[in-house]
């Protein structure tokens, strides 16, 4: 794997995001992380101060100044979380047919009553559905809801009910809203900060994916919107989902506990198939190598997870706890990226190269992106090489998942960051826009400075003409390096 003259790797074409928390907030971690391999740091709301965060906001700028490099930004909404409250002494055991009463009124639970922090929970339920405690470990079902502030439920499967244990409502349409007030203030924040993508947790239709569209557009704000699948709701609802967000995160932690868990491998290579038909980004996350938090090498499962991610052809992988409090952040990431590179030399993408649809309004700069990936096969291309500022012509081609390296430049910080997660594609800052002719030669020129290519390799240019307007993507050139 080559690197570049800061020592900074030049990654895999699958991208990998990793939190920071405890474990990796400091300078020389975050930079041991970034020439370990990863593409995007993820900031994770349920956990650290405002403070925290805008330090790793802070030294990932820093870094990616110093190393030439263009890591990207995800800030991770909380979202609602639903938890019992405190439980006497170390825990009640339950056993099944045991009846306890959740309320929503704060109290030391029992055997008998616990206090629930979902204030509509009796009026959202219905009698029937299931009640999933500390991820799935105890189940329970509704029995009755006096719709203002009791349910009693009847307990399938028992356990030990301990304090702040975290509940799951898989049958329940949750009336909360998509942005709880402390996602609220937490956005104050973040769109005050350069992140380049804003992860939405217990999406259940595109109506919450709107929302949040609509607290960005107030700011101004260039961040897009990844929206985490975590509820059987949004996999119901994932074609108008996935149209109406900017990336997936196919979140399989909660989803994992709520959605019938043999389904779950196909619903993970259903949703990357269908975004990749959209052209948005999907990320695959949770419990990737969990077992990494302890000890020094992944399990062979874990191994063969990541793998089959990258062969479903996801854009990314992500890192949860082993990167945030795990004993092992910087070895964790090159663990994976070894999976990765070994996964990809055997990755077909012929059968996922879908053609242009004839009746999008984009469909003449959609032929050219598809033309490219066609003709750098055919002439053994050695690098795509465009010009964007919305992004658009870097996400179509990945879309098509083409063999050869692409490469965008753009005068806009904020995109190479963004698509840093976007698979298979490397930034970097170009603002000396003359002639088109000129404008290639001088990419081309940066390329070979920076060994990506040498004399006598093919490429392909992809560009609009005239240059100065701006159009989207009407220009297909091949060029031979000199």
């Amino acid at each position: 794997m080559a690197t570049n003259k800061h020592g900074i790797q030049n990654h895999q074409k699958t991208k990998i995001v990793a939190t920071i928390g405890p474990s990796s907030r400091n300078k020389k971690t975050i930079q041991g992380l970034i020439k370990a391999g990863i593409d995007v740091v993820r900031l994770n709301f349920s956990h650290g101060s405002h403070s925290d965060h805008k330090k790793v906001i802070d030294m990932v700028r820093e870094i990616n100044a110093k190393f030439d490099t263009s890591v990207g930004i995800l800030a991770d909404l909380q979202g609602p979380k639903l938890r019992v409250g405190k439980i006497k002494g170390d825990g009640v055991v339950l056993k099944k047919g045991d009846v306890i009463t959740f309320v929503n009124k704060e109290c030391i639970g029992t055997k008998t009553k616990a206090y629930m922090s979902y204030q509509d929970f009796p009026k959202d339920v219905k009698v029937g559905e299931k009640v999933l405690v500390d991820d799935g470990k105890l189940v329970f079902e509704v029995v009755s809801t006096n719709l203002k502030d009791q349910v009693k439920l009847k307990t399938v499967f028992g356990g030990r009910l301990s304090s702040n244990k975290g509940v799951n409502l898989p049958d329940t349409k949750i009336s909360n809203p998509a942005i709880t007030p402390k996602d609220q203030k937490d956005l104050e924040f973040i769109l005050t900060q350069p992140v380049n993508w804003i992860a939405l947790s217990f999406v259940q239709s595109a109506k919450d994916v709107n929302l949040l569209r609509r607290h960005i557009s107030a700011k101004n704000h260039l961040a897009k919107i990844i929206a985490k699948i975590e509820k059987p709701q949004a996999v119901k609802k994932i074609k108008s989902i996935i149209n109406a967000s900017d990336a997936i995160m196919i979140a399989r932690g909660d989803l994992g506990v709520e959605y019938p868990m043999e389904k779950l491998p196909l619903v993970q290579k259903e949703i990357i198939r269908k975004c990749i038909q959209s052209s948005k980004p999907v990320i695959v996350a949770t419990q990737m190598m969990e077992s990494m938090m302890e000890n020094p090498s992944p399990s062979r499962a874990e191994i063969t997870d990541v793998a089959n991610a990258v062969l479903d052809g996801t854009d990314a992988v992500m890192l949860s706890g082993e990167t945030a409090v795990g004993k092992h952040p910087v070895k964790v990431v090159e663990a994976m990226n070894k999976i990765i590179e070994q996964a990809e030399s055997i990755y077909s993408v012929s059968e996922k190269r879908l053609r242009p649809d004839p009746e999008s309004d984009t469909f003449y700069s959609d032929t050219m992106c598809f033309t490219a990936a066609r003709v750098a096969q055919k002439v053994d291309a050695k690098a795509i090489i465009g010009l964007t500022v919305s992004g658009y012509t870097a996400f179509k081609i990945s879309s098509y998942r083409v063999d050869t390296p692409v490469y965008i430049f753009s005068t806009v910080e904020q995109i190479r960051g963004t698509l840093n997660l976007v698979w298979g594609v490397r930034c970097y800052h170009y603002d000396k826009f003359t002639t088109t002719d000129e404008t290639i030669e001088d990419l081309c020129s940066i390329l070979k400075q920076k060994k990506h290519v040498k004399k006598g390799d093919v490429v392909l240019n992809t560009a609009s003409m005239p240059i100065h307007k701006r159009f989207r993507t009407n220009t297909l050139k091949i060029t031979v390096i000199e």
